[in-house]
């Protein structure tokens, strides 16, 4: 039991600590904002936090209208962050950093913030979490606690986002993603066929209910949804028709390792993004199918024999509701149930596109909010593009080119939309302010033009196409094998793949560089103070020469000036290389 002076010291601790974060939330909150949003006519945004250093992801509200968001990057000084909106202004007053308890698993890739009977749950890779709301505090007073922790001997692996949803029957849904592409060995292996059944299936490529109440349960304790999805980031319970959606990334590198099938363009564009709707026992087909929305179908794929039109055993499984573009990474999903926004919004879906990273020769698209009106519980249209702007440039040719890419959504209990920002932190408000009762068609039109943008429309093949024509052949190799991930400029995608300008990795010690080239790598790691967490896809199948060309190439590039690697010392490194 603790004395009255230890107890006092603790609270004294605590007013310190609470004085200093507002302290750093006015150093963060200062700077004005660099650029508007483009929004339907009658609707105003406002910048209701200019910057987080941790970067945020999922965010949710209370009933008090306390606005919770789950980190990017876990700090010392926690992993989610308390904000509040006390003037009404639609701009931050307090904003509190909590939750550093060591119990906390994983790196980052955050992708859950819920608030469900009191308590606010949020994830990390590998688990999820829960505090007690009490009310009239702002940061949650108890212990945290452990709802699901991920016992899967595979740990860290691609497509480890947890988003989560509730029904209302009291059960938790929970993705558990799949841990590869398209279930090769190797993967991402090019002309390599994918396993066949693939056994990833067993425990991961779906969704699995929990009860979601009861605490440390582990996936097996669930049972499996729903299966053959691959990966989910956006996941929501609409209870206008009691039924779970979810929006779906599709598969990656079809030109890269099938470039006897596609083309660079189709595999900018290929394949679907899918919005499903969701019933128990259904089956989405991954890996061995994807849904193609220009066809209108789901084909076989590449891996299992596929040759772009194939349907074969793709016509067993069920098909999207609707199907976008591909790789423009819809990352949060939230229907709209409120009555602050005109009647055309009211049971539609929001959706945040945090856009591509892998289009490469072409513009990277995505990177706005859209909306799909709904009735009856089905779409009644095509998307609409409800915010813009993120982004500030167009074209976007490298990832890092954009100033700010939309995550989170939520709505405050006033009405306020919330939208969330993963590269500086930025969390924008956006309310309606015009006439509902005029609210048509006149409202959409400016909205419906940017659709002819570079980052949202279909691009040419030739007048789009950013390639160089005259490139050495270490260059043609990374524009292969490499730009995808790295980007044209070597700058990488924040969270997910390195930059390859001025790291160790890269002008340092060639024996341990021709090594990640053969075996790859995956997991956390930390270039040059940021982490990332993702996936470096072996490189074996590469000639000596291939080898020597392109890490020739990006040691000489991107601002690096190290020496050349010959073939014949990537001959000598392949043979100390102690993978197998």
């Amino acid at each position: 039991m603790k004395s009255n002076y230890d107890k006092q010291s603790l609270l004294n601790i605590f007013v310190i600590v609470l004085l200093t974060q507002l302290f750093l939330f006015s150093c963060e909150s200062s700077p004005p904002p660099t650029g508007p949003l483009f929004l339907p006519e009658g609707f105003e945004s406002t910048v209701f936090v200019d910057e987080i250093s941790e970067t945020t992801r999922h965010i949710t509200v209370s009933s008090e209208g306390t606005v919770y968001t789950k980190f990017k990057k876990t700090s010392e000084e926690g992993a989610l962050a308390a904000i509040k909106d006390i003037d009404g202004d639609g701009k931050a007053d307090e904003l509190i950093k909590f939750a550093n308890d060591t119990l906390i698993k994983g790196y980052g890739y955050a992708t859950a913030a819920r608030i469900y009977k009191g308590y606010l749950y949020f994830s990390s890779e590998l688990a999820v979490y829960r505090y007690k709301l009490e009310p009239g505090q702002m940061v949650p007073q108890g212990d945290l606690e452990t709802v699901i922790i991920d016992d899967h001997p595979h740990g860290m692996h691609e497509h480890i986002g947890k988003p989560i949803a509730f029904d209302d029957k009291g059960n938790l849904y929970v993705p558990f993603g799949a841990p590869s592409n398209t279930c090769q060995s190797p993967k991402r292996t090019p002309l390599q066929a994918g396993m066949d059944p693939c056994p990833e299936l067993k425990n991961h490529g779906g969704i699995w209910v929990f009860d979601a109440e009861k605490l440390n349960q582990t996936q097996a304790e669930g049972k499996k949804f729903a299966t053959g999805i691959r990966s989910i980031v956006g996941l929501d319970w609409n209870p206008r028709d009691q039924s779970l959606y979810a929006v779906v990334h599709g598969r990656d590198d079809l030109f890269r390792l099938w470039p006897d099938r596609y083309n660079s363009w189709e595999s900018a564009l290929l394949p679907s993004e899918e919005f499903i709707r969701i019933e128990e026992g259904d089956n989405f087909g991954w890996p061995y199918c994807y849904y193609d929305q220009i066809q209108e179908k789901r084909v076989l794929s590449p891996e299992y024999g596929g040759d772009k039109n194939t349907i074969g055993r793709c016509a067993e499984y069920k098909e999207p509701i609707m199907g976008f573009p591909g790789h423009w990474a819809p990352n949060d999903l939230v229907f709209y149930q409120g009555d602050a926004f005109p009647s055309y919004y009211k049971n539609g879906a929001f959706i945040a596109f945090h856009g591509s990273t892998n289009r490469a020769p072409y513009p990277q698209s995505g990177y706005f909010i859209g909306f799909i009106p709904f009735k009856n519980g089905k779409p009644t249209g095509d998307f609409n593009v409800f915010a813009d702007g993120f982004a500030q440039v167009d074209p976007i040719i490298n990832v890092r080119d954009a100033v700010y890419r939309p995550m989170g959504i939520a709505f405050g209990p006033n009405g306020t939309m919330y939208v969330g920002d993963t590269e500086k932190g930025r969390i924008w408000s956006i309310r309606f302010t015009g006439d509902k009762s005029k609210f048509g068609e006149a409202n959409l039109t400016k909205m419906e033009a940017r659709k002819q943008l570079s980052h949202i429309r279909t691009p040419d093949f030739e007048k789009d196409n950013l390639s160089d024509t005259n490139i050495s052949e270490g260059q043609l190799i990374y524009n292969k094998y490499c730009m995808a991930c790295h980007q044209s400029d070597g700058k990488g995608a924040s969270g997910r793949f390195p930059p390859l300008n001025k790291t160790d990795w890269v002008i340092g010690n060639k024996e341990r560089l021709v090594h990640l080239m053969l075996n790859g790598m995956q997991g956390p790691i930390e270039i040059n103070g940021e982490n990332y967490n993702g996936i470096m896809p072996q490189h074996s199948f590469l000639k000596d020469n291939e080898i020597a060309q392109v890490l020739t190439y990006i040691r000489t590039h991107f601002g690096n000036t190290s020496s050349s690697i010959s073939t014949e010392e990537v001959a000598k490194y392949r043979k100390t290389n102690s993978k197998k």
